[in-house]
Parts: C-alpha cells; sequence; structure tokens
C-alpha cells in the first residue's frame, strides 16, 4: 500500500472508531441518571466501598477510626449557565469511549496487522482481550483508588475555617475523568513495550538501565494524580512499578522469540 493508501485507512479507522463512541455515548444517554448519581458522584457519599474498606482495614490494623471517612464537607455546584448541559455530553462521549476502547484496540489491529508475521496475525484475539482486559483494570483503579483519595483530601482540606469549599461540577467531574483514563492508558504500558520491542525501539537492556529514572518519573506522576500524602502516594506507586517490572519482562520474552525464528 501507498503512503496515501495508508493514510486513508487511518482516516476510515478514526470515522468508524468514532462512529462506535458516539452509538456507546447515546446509549450512554439513557442512563445518564446511574452514572451521575451511581458512579461518578459515588466517591462523594461517605458509605462509598473505598472508604469503608479503608476504615475496615484502619480497625483492624488497631488505628482505630483515624482514616474513617465520616462526612464530606463539600458541595458541588454549576456555575455556568450552559455547565450541566456540556457536563452531560461530554461525560457521555467519555462513557462511550471507555465501554468502545475493545472496538478501537480491534480498529488499531486491522491497522497494524499487516506489517506482522502471518503466525502474529493468529494473535488477534489475545491482543484485544489482553488489552482490554488492562485497560478495565486501569480505569477500576483510578475509580475506586485514586479517585475517592482525591476527594476525601480535596474536601478535608481547607487554609481556613472561613473558607467553604464550593467544587464546580465540570472541575469535579474532569478530576474523575482525568483520573480514570489516565489509569486506563497508563495500564496498557506492558501491550506498548511489546510492540516497541518487535519494532527494536526499546530492549530490556535499556528498560532495566533506565529503570531508576522510571522509578523518579512513576513517583512523580504518583505525586501528581494523588493527594500529597506518603501513603496514597505508596498505593498508588506499588501497582505501577508492578506494571513496569511486568513490561520488561514481556520485552525479555520478545527478544526471545525473535532470537529463535532467527535462528
Amino acid at each position: 500500500m501507498s503512503f496515501l493508501d495508508h493514510l486513508e485507512e487511518l482516516r476510515w479507522l478514526l470515522v468508524r472508531s468514532t462512529i462506535a463512541i458516539l452509538i456507546l455515548a447515546t446509549v450512554a444517554f439513557f442512563i445518564s441518571d446511574y452514572i451521575f448519581d451511581v458512579i461518578i458522584f459515588g466517591p462523594t457519599d461517605p458509605n462509598f466501598i473505598t472508604y469503608r474498606f479503608f476504615c475496615d482495614l484502619s480497625n483492624q490494623l488497631g488505628f482505630s477510626d483515624i482514616i474513617c471517612v465520616t462526612e464530606m464537607p463539600f458541595i458541588i455546584q454549576n456555575t455556568n449557565m450552559e455547565g450541566q448541559i456540556n457536563v452531560l455530553i461530554w461525560t457521555c462521549v467519555t462513557t462511550g469511549f471507555i465501554l468502545g476502547f475493545p472496538f478501537i484496540l480491534w480498529e488499531v489491529w486491522k491497522f497494524i496487522s499487516p506489517a506482522l508475521y502471518s503466525t502474529e496475525k493468529k494473535h488477534a484475539q489475545i491482543f484485544i482481550f489482553s488489552s482490554s482486559l488492562l485497560f478495565f483494570i486501569g480505569v477500576l483503579f483510578g475509580y475506586y483508588l485514586i479517585v475517592p483519595m482525591s476527594v476525601n483530601f480535596f474536601a478535608t482540606f481547607t487554609i481556613s475555617n472561613v473558607v467553604i469549599n464550593q467544587f464546580s461540577v465540570d472541575s469535579y467531574i474532569g478530576m474523575v475523568k482525568t483520573s480514570v483514563i489516565a489509569c486506563g492508558l497508563f495500564f496498557e504500558l506492558p501491550i506498548i513495550i511489546y510492540f516497541l520491542t518487535k519494532l527494536g525501539l526499546v530492549t530490556p537492556e535499556f528498560l532495566r538501565k533506565y529503570w531508576k529514572y522510571a522509578v523518579i518519573v512513576i513517583l512523580v506522576v504518583a505525586a501528581i494524580v494523588t493527594p500529597p500524602d506518603v501513603v496514597s502516594q505508596v498505593i498508588v506507586t506499588i501497582p505501577m512499578l508492578i506494571i513496569y517490572e511486568a513490561s520488561i519482562l514481556i520485552s525479555k520474552l520478545v527478544v526471545k522469540n525473535q532470537k529463535k525464528v532467527n535462528g
């Protein structure tokens, strides 16, 4: 295929993916009450599952109710006339993207598969399943861990009793969307490393050599996406380090298989 033919294929990939996202966004619109009341605003409830888990853990470790969440001293408000309409539309689109991620991966696979060996093309189902699984695990990680910790921290943080926390709805939902999607995409790191290794752009030696720099980057990312306390940062950092180590292992397996094929 010529360069223009590749661009045409890429254009149709984007078109089909966009259509799929819009269809799923339309479905999300009809269940938007559930999406907002139960899912998005769930972490604003002191009885949210994450808060109850850490409260029970605190009691079991003998720390009493030191980290139990009993109230959320803030309100969420809309300050723009068209604010709630915009929030509804973009939340439905974001939901469509998350739910349609496996289909987007399938489109990406069809686009890159001509550059793969025939034996590798047979692994389409494995690629779609593993990539989708990692993405959804990342989404759940962001929703059940990072979002509640962030909400609890910013809800209780105050510089003075004179100041009352009143968060705008687009600010709150923006934080939720950013945390969830960012975690979902970060969990795709092993898949990205797999293809970079296949292309010869990354090697296990390279990943191991710059491991300490990767740790610094992960710590910085964990500090950005979590409240500024050590416990939260450690909770987020550990899974990220595990994912990086898994990426190194995958890179080693790819290189090993390539050496077998090349004799």
